[in-house]
């Protein structure tokens, strides 16, 4: 196809320029660029990363992570709350906390506490190993380490031990019990703690996650719990330990205006709770600040309408005004922005090895004089399709397609027949697709049947692992190939993972104004690599995926900025994913005991004389070599039709 296409058309068919947020971009080569700060002179092609990262050893699927990326995010949110507590001349401080579960790998907390260490960033926790991992990683006295979630005795314990050892831990009561345990616990260890309550407010968040705000939330006090919790510090001494009120009004908050209500209900209570005699000092306004998935800047459930710079100044000036009336000191601000900061840091390269496609002619289909009728004549619509009569034709088509599926259950035609009519039928359907290209208004039967021609492209990874949100809540991810972008996309296609289910496939793709259901692909070569690149997958996707088909984690690339180096960048660390032993032993297959199976099954084949000595000790190394390999398919460059 001779369509006139060029790289400044490929960033407008895939909004790159829009959700890439100026980190992601495509070059005069066609390959998709990153810039790990925003800097165009110091871009990064994806295209030579991976060709390094397959040199250090790894295949696809494969995660690349840039840390300068993650360190931008952190210094951004924390410069631009500065910024504006500045503008309105805010009378306290900004401390941020990161909160693990939405990330809970070790060189991205580490990236992200050491980048946030001139801000004195935090540490949220919200379970116990989380605790544990916050308490050994946190260094900075005066950041903070915000405990959320349900806490037993022991959480509590380990809590407090921080405190013990200088550092400033928040423990946040999310039911009026755990308040009981809190002063129990304390008094028995010798410490004060630094008490925090999340409000259960009557505002609600809005998109996917909606429900964790609201009166019918999960965590947090009621106004009543809330005199109550009062009251109880008042009389076992510590009402001087309350200091933090917290709320939370669901994560990837789509619309500013959720959180301007919120925040002023939060302040409200803040300041209800300081004239209740309590020396309060901070408020914590949770997580919510959403990441632009699809580019288009609304208040759809995947974008956000509003900027970081809307979202701290709404949150300074909100509180600033509530505690004026209330004329309380202002607070210092908490957030627990999770998923702006590790959202873009990461893409999932995946390499597609096969295609399924419904108008593809291996033959031409010309009449012959064994044809029965219904061949005739479907053949006859082809050759008669023109823009008046298409939709009358269309018609036709599928109503010989319903007759000839009627008539082959009833053993009635012959498999020959059939395939014919079949391939004639997506041959029609591909011509009037064609024909209505450029109309003002393109009707729906159209818009279904180039659905339905739709390609299906084989790629190598599993959904469940590495695409859970897609699957479960359909979140959806910006996606594109990530090299011959130079070139016109001539395919539609949906992506299918190499597990045996059917829900394994991504069907639904972003859009400027509507959800897509194919995506723009090119064709796939023999013996050429494609690869597609899932993008802003650094929130929850590392850590919530699942074992279905035991695929286990995917390879992962660290890559740094390094002036001194030729291309100015380095691969500083390459992680290898799961081998099939590791994965078999999270479900109680022992690795060794497995082998001896098999060698008592070689062994007796051997004494039967199924197998020769040779062959049998070269099938058990096999097999054992197998158990030490990736869980993915290991393929070589030739993409099958």
């Amino acid at each position: 196809m001779n369509t006139p296409w060029d790289v400044q058309s490929s960033i407008a068919l895939y909004n790159i320029d829009r959700w890439g947020s100026g980190y992601f971009s495509i070059n005069e080569k066609g390959h998709v660029s990153v810039l790990p700060t925003q800097n165009p002179a110091t871009p990064i092609d994806v295209v030579e990363l991976l060709e390094e990262a397959q040199q250090r050893g790894l295949s696809f699927p494969m995660v690349l992570r840039f840390q300068d990326l993650l360190r931008h995010r952190v210094e951004k949110i924390n410069s631009t709350f500065a910024e504006a507590i500045a503008e309105m001349g805010y009378k306290a401080e900004y401390r941020g906390v990161f909160p693990i579960k939405v990330n809970q790998l070790r060189e991205v907390v580490e990236e992200i506490i050491d980048a946030g260490a001139p801000f004195h960033f935090g540490i949220e926790a919200g379970s116990k190993p989380e605790l544990l991992a916050a308490l050994a990683i946190h260094r900075d006295p005066e950041s903070l380490i915000i405990c959320n979630g349900y806490k037993d005795a022991l959480f509590v314990q380990n809590a407090l031990l921080g405190s013990k050892l200088g550092k400033k831990v928040v423990l946040v009561v999310e039911k009026l019990e755990e308040l009981f345990q809190i002063v129990q616990v304390s008094q028995e260890v010798g410490v004060e703690p630094m008490i925090g309550v999340r409000v259960r407010l009557a505002s609600k968040g809005a998109g996917k996650w909606a429900t964790s705000g609201g009166e019918n939330a999960k965590f947090g006090l009621s106004t009543s719990d809330l005199v109550t919790a009062s009251d109880a510090l008042k009389t076992a001494g510590l009402a001087h330990c309350l200091k933090l009120v917290h709320f939370h009004v669901g994560s990837q908050v789509p619309d500013i205006g959720t959180i301007k209500r919120a925040v002023r209900e939060a302040a409200r209570f803040y300041a209800k709770l300081c004239k209740m005699g309590h020396e309060m000092g901070y408020i914590d306004v949770g997580g919510g600040l959403g990441v632009d998935y699809d580019g288009s800047r609304t208040a759809f459930e995947s974008s956000m309408n509003y900027t970081v710079a809307e979202y701290a100044r709404d949150i300074v000036w909100n509180i600033m005004e509530i505690c004026d009336s209330e004329k309380v000191p202002h607070p210092t601000i908490v957030s627990e922005s999770g998923r702006a900061i590790v959202a873009h840091h990461s893409i999932l390269v995946v390499d597609a090895f096969g295609s399924i496609e419904k108008n593809k002619a291996l033959t031409p289909i010309e009449p012959t004089a064994t044809d029965p009728k219904l061949v005739l004549d479907i053949l006859e619509l082809r050759k008669s399709i023109t823009l008046q009569n298409w939709m009358e034709t269309l018609h036709d088509a599928q109503q010989i397609k319903e007759q000839t599926q009627s008539m082959f259950e009833l053993g009635m035609m012959e498999l020959e027949t059939k395939a014919k009519i079949e391939q004639t039928f997506w041959q029609i359907a591909q011509q009037i697709v064609i024909l209505c290209k450029g109309m003002r208004y393109t009707p729906d039967e159209v818009r279904e049947i180039e659905i339905s021609l739709g390609d299906q492209y084989v790629c190598n990874f599993s959904v469940f692992q590495s695409l859970l949100d897609h699957w479960a809540l359909g979140q959806l991810f910006p996606v594109m190939p990530i090299d011959h972008l130079e070139r016109f996309p001539d395919r539609n296609a949906t992506l299918v993972d190499i597990t045996c289910d059917s829900d394994g496939k991504m069907s639904k793709f972003i859009d400027l104004q509507d959800v897509k259901d194919t995506l723009p692909l090119h064709q796939l070569v023999p013996g050429q690599p494609y690869r597609i690149g899932f993008f802003l997958m650094g929130a929850y996707q590392d850590i919530m995926g699942d074992l279905h088909n035991l695929f286990g984690r995917v390879n992962e690339a660290h890559v740094f900025l390094e002036e001194d180096e030729e291309n100015g960048w380095y691969i500083e660390e390459v992680l290898e994913g799961s081998t099939i032993g590791e994965v078999l032993a999270m479900v109680q297959w022992d690795q060794a005991e497995l082998t001896r199976q098999m060698k008592s099954q070689v062994d007796a084949a051997i004494k039967t004389d199924r197998l020769k000595p040779n062959e049998a000790m070269r099938l058990l190394a096999s097999y054992e070599k197998a158990l030490k390999g990736y869980t993915y398919l290991q393929i070589p460059h030739q993409p099958a039709k």
